[in-house]
């Protein structure tokens, strides 16, 4: 496993199973056969060792007369999959009142298609895995909650120009994903604008960032770059990052404008 913590809740999930499993007096193969799994694959799962797919917690849950605590589980089992640090994201994301964002290289995470995801995923290298690959998308799909939340945050996103005309893809994921901010843009709480390329001023020439003000009141930023990722919680260093991003914003065309052109973008792609 990537990490304790998920390692923690996958042997929590494979001890519950096996304790349903000799309350109801089968073996590991006994089990597996019910539920359409090797013996083998069932003693992985015990063990921690492997991730049950939903489907496996529902059979075992109806064959164990579990009365869906197994079950219940799939969520916790799905965030394991998850990378560590998406998962720390994801919770700061959930408490954030008011989350902005600068994005150079591509349209941010939780503003992408599954297949404008998938096929940055596709790219990385040394490649992933078709599993890990899958995981990660889920995992930014995911994340797209905050969109969802009430009370509704305050979402704001700066995108450079580049990123609504490079096709990551092939060009048909490029209009969905295209499509896909103008309707999210079109939403009350969510405010999309675009940084022209033939800006002659820029504060954002140091690279991506996000803002996080939490419901404590703490703000925070988050750097992504190349390996790393990491979380700004010094207040000083934040407060720089507050000020560029006042200023990027400011440079780039308003939300009304920017939608416009994102619709100008989209019409040249058709």
């Amino acid at each position: 496993m990537e990490d304790e913590e998920a390692a923690a809740v996958l042997r929590t999930v494979g001890r519950q199973i096996r304790l349903w499993r000799e309350a109801a007096g089968m073996n590991q193969p006994a089990l597996g056969a019910r539920i359409g799994y090797g013996g083998d694959m069932v003693s992985a799962v015990e063990r921690g060792r492997r991730i049950p797919k939903p489907d496996f917690l529902d059979a075992a849950d109806e064959a164990l007369r579990a009365g869906g605590m197994l079950s219940a589980m799939k969520k916790d089992v799905e965030e394991a999959h998850y990378p560590k640090k998406v998962r720390d994201l994801a919770k700061l994301e959930a408490e954030a009142v008011d989350l902005g964002a600068y994005e150079g290289h591509h349209v941010h995470g939780i503003l992408q298609t599954p297949d404008y995801a998938r096929a940055l995923y596709a790219m990385r290298r040394p490649a992933f895995t078709e599993e890990e690959v899958d995981n990660h998308v889920a995992a930014r799909m995911a994340r797209k909650a905050v969109f969802d939340r009430t009370p509704r945050p305050m979402l704001t996103f700066v995108q450079e120009e580049v990123t609504l005309r490079r096709p990551l893809g092939g060009r048909m994921v490029l209009r969905q994903q295209l499509e896909h901010l103008l309707e999210i843009g079109g939403l009350r709480h969510v405010e999309i604008q675009v940084m022209p390329t033939d800006r002659e001023d820029h504060a954002g020439m140091a690279g991506a960032f996000q803002l996080l003000k939490l419901k404590s009141g703490k703000a925070l930023g988050h750097l992504e770059a190349q390996l790393h990722s990491r979380l700004v919680s010094d207040p000083r260093n934040v407060q720089i990052l507050e000020m560029r991003y006042g200023m990027i914003r400011a440079q780039a065309l308003t939300p009304r404008e920017s939608l416009t052109f994102i619709e100008k973008v989209l019409g040249e792609e058709t």
